[in-house]
């Protein structure tokens, strides 16, 4: 097990691919679904059109994002895999223009020529290829690519963030519908925030500014339009 200077505070860094899909997702599903229902309900008072509008937009999004994840992540995967194939290659016919290349790393970190030359050597002999992923692209296990898992992340939290302003609309009393998807997304986007910026190790507040501002005007300009285009309510 590696030591840790600070056990009871760990980096967050590690949580980066998973974290940014599943607040994303969350976040669209929010924003998206409860925008499209908000507009659909300031066109037309109708429940029927509403509920359907609703459970289209939170199925077909659900799958896009977690299509588009995955597609996306698979694409940056693929140019790691790219790199590593090109760095083992290098390797094996330029063993000594990897060492100069790991030992300049090291110079322009602070090291001593003396100490880069030793600790790029050593290194060299113990797992070439792993120093210079880390060190020379920046590549660990930890901040690899994962498509599966964004695509699940940002497809699952899509699913339940977008089911609450659905719900909202179905059990909304007659002519509180916009009001009633409105505060609880409101409240949803707040809770999305604090949780993103706490398991990120990030100040809470700005997080829940940020997301609800953004809410709030998705919502306010897609019910503007649907009310140019239908009906009050």
């Amino acid at each position: 097990m590696t030591p840790s200077a600070h056990p009871d505070d760990p980096h967050y860094v590690g949580r980066g691919g998973w974290l940014r899909a599943s607040v994303l997702g969350g976040n669209d599903g929010i924003i998206s679904v409860a925008s499209l229902i908000i507009g659909v309900a300031a066109a037309t008072p109708d429940p029927s059109v509403i509920a359907i509008s609703g459970v289209a937009g939170l199925v077909a999004g659900a799958l896009s994002m977690a299509a588009g994840e995955y597609i996306s992540v698979s694409a940056q995967r693929d140019s790691e895999q790219a790199d590593i194939k090109r760095e083992k290659q290098a390797l094996k016919t330029m063993p000594k223009e990897e060492l100069a290349e790991l030992t300049a790393i090291y110079k322009k970190r602070g090291l001593s020529d003396e100490t880069a030359a030793l600790v790029a050597r050593e290194l060299m002999q113990n797992d070439p290829l792993e120093a210079h992923l880390r060190d020379e692209l920046g590549l660990s296990d930890d901040l690899a690519a994962k498509p599966l898992q964004a695509a699940f992340a940002s497809g699952i939290t899509f699913t339940i963030a977008a089911a609450l302003p659905v719900i909202a609309s179905l059990i909304a009393p007659p002519g509180w519908t916009i009001y009633a998807i409105a505060l609880v997304s409101v409240i949803a986007l707040a809770i999305l925030g604090a949780t993103g910026a706490k398991l990120g190790g990030a100040p809470v507040f700005p997080a829940v500014i940020r997301v609800v501002g953004w809410g709030i005007l998705a919502m306010a300009v897609t019910a503007a339009i649907g009310s140019l285009f239908g009906v009050a309510v």
